[in-house]
């Protein structure tokens, strides 16, 4: 086993090979990159209690040093701002199943081909490019995934929901309180669900989508542009029909809140063969 105690700014190499990244921060800035070279740890700011990396039989673990319990629960009890933040970037193979948590801060994920899941208490997500299974979820916060295929799951408590530039084969987005915006360019089969208590849902997919669609919401208004799908507003607002073959599944739910379904022009490069 190989470790360090951080305590001042450093820059780490790490020799031999990562196949898992976990890392466990208190407050400030996590940043997980992908990189065909060496695994780093590159931490440009420390708090008062040191960092710890350590790197044992390919796991690759970061946390921050705990005091005793009783001090650390008395702690918790304080805002969030008062934590010393910290200033955390990490470089792995891209292959790499990575599990990033963060009590109060920002969060970036950016690259990884495999397995991420990223917790956060209070701050922000962003999700760049990622491939295989990926989830986020934050308690208060918007989540925001750009680029990001293959299957995507996004929960927040308090926050706004982006996804954008998503060619995902599954979609779960959902949250208690806050909007959800999703830009869809999705494969046949693909399955997309989207539920939010009190916000909106706007949606948008391309004009040749194959889906099949079902929209409701109990307290709001659906739009459309697709005439091809029928909408009723009794005794509940809903929109319903098939988009293209319906290979795929768009489900959208808001409890209060309206949903829109627009539709984006296909370019004449994407028409091509």
């Amino acid at each position: 086993m190989t470790g360090w105690t951080v305590d001042s700014p450093q820059r780490l190499t790490v020799d031999g090979p990562v196949t898992r990244l976990d890392v466990s921060l208190i407050s400030g800035r996590l940043n997980v990159v992908a990189t065909d070279g060496p695994a780093r740890v590159d931490v440009s700011r420390v708090g008062r209690r040191p960092i710890l990396v350590t790197h044992q039989d390919g796991r690759l673990l970061i946390r921050q040093q705990r005091g005793r319990e009783w001090a650390d629960a008395l702690r918790w009890l304080r805002p969030f701002t008062r934590f010393p933040k910290v200033d955390v970037s990490v470089a792995v193979p891209a292959d790499v199943p990575a599990d990033l948590r963060l009590v109060e801060g920002s969060l970036v994920a950016s690259g990884l081909r495999r397995q991420t899941r990223a917790d956060v208490t209070s701050g922000q997500i962003t999700l760049m490019g990622l491939r295989g299974s990926t989830s986020a979820t934050i308690t208060a916060g918007p989540v925001e995934a750009l680029g990001v295929a293959d299957d995507l799951r996004m929960e927040t408590v308090s926050g706004e929901v982006i996804l954008a530039d998503s060619a995902a084969d599954r979609v779960h987005a959902q949250t208690v309180s806050g909007s959800i915006t999703c830009d869809l360019d999705n494969p046949r089969g693909s399955e997309i669900r989207l539920t939010t208590i009190s916000g909106g849902i706007t949606v948008r997919v391309r004009e040749d989508s194959d889906l099949a669609v079902q929209l409701h919401t109990a307290s709001g208004r659906i739009t459309s542009g697709f005439p091809q799908l029928q909408t009723s507003t009794f005794p509940l607002a809903n929109s319903a029909g098939v988009l293209g073959s319906g290979d795929g599944k768009l489900w959208a739910s808001a409890t209060s809140g309206s949903i829109a379904l627009l539709a984006r022009p296909v370019d004449d490069d994407e028409e091509l063969p």
